[in-house]
């Protein structure tokens, strides 16, 4: 980030950058792996024009790739909805953090990509390993965010009991996408349908929050 490095009152030390730039560049980063999401279907939408097809007709021919658009962008909505609610209270970033926050990013810009894939490849085993699977790194780049904050209490001011239970929804989330994950491998016919494991979420996270794992 430019800038430069940043004095802080207090515990605040040399080697942090302000949150305010990360926070606006990760929100810029999401904005336009949304919006990349709708492109195929831009184009799809062009080239049914040209081929003097009805809309009706492109619908039909669609369907698969429309819901693939709708998934993803409330997946990267929830990701981008639960990392803004972590870094509201985070007032400064370390360079490890930064670096933290480049591959949660990666992993996002990721999505479009496995998206075209399910809507414009043939569905199969490999294709919905990368699209589950990049939900999956997502989770795991916001537990290793959590783990690192809450070992670096300088950097923030979230609750301790916010910074548990975030922990756990983002473990639960994790565990469920790897679920589905799991059953799209095994029970080809479940495919994508798998996700909606995700409704489970905030039982499993109760769960587990009375377990050993939470202590």
């Amino acid at each position: 980030m430019s800038g430069g490095v940043e004095e802080h009152e207090g515990s605040r030390t040399r080697g942090l950058f302000s949150a305010e730039r990360a926070k606006a560049y990760v929100d810029a980063v999401v904005a336009i792996a949304m919006t990349l999401l709708i492109l195929p279907l831009m184009e799809s939408v062009a080239e049914a024009a040209g081929n003097e097809l009805s809309a009706s007709e492109w619908l039909g021919e669609h369907w698969s790739q429309i819901i693939s658009f709708v998934l993803s962008f409330f997946i990267i909505a929830l990701f981008w909805i639960r990392h803004h609610q972590l870094f509201a209270d985070v007032e400064a970033v370390s360079n490890t953090l930064l670096w933290i926050t480049v591959l949660w990013m990666l992993t996002i810009v990721w999505i479009p990509v496995s998206t075209a894939m399910t809507g414009q490849l043939e569905t199969g085993r490999v294709v919905e390993a990368l699209y589950i699977g990049s939900m999956i790194a997502t989770c795991l780049c916001m537990i290793v965010t959590r783990r690192y904050l809450r070992r670096h209490p300088e950097l923030h001011e979230v609750e301790p009991e916010s910074m548990r239970r975030g922990m756990l929804v983002d473990l639960s989330m994790g565990i469920l996408y790897a679920v589905a994950l799991v059953l799209a491998m095994i029970i080809p016919q479940v495919g994508y349908f798998g996700l909606f494991v995700l409704l489970f979420v905030r039982t499993l996270a109760n769960v587990l929050e009375r377990s050993p794992i939470a202590r």
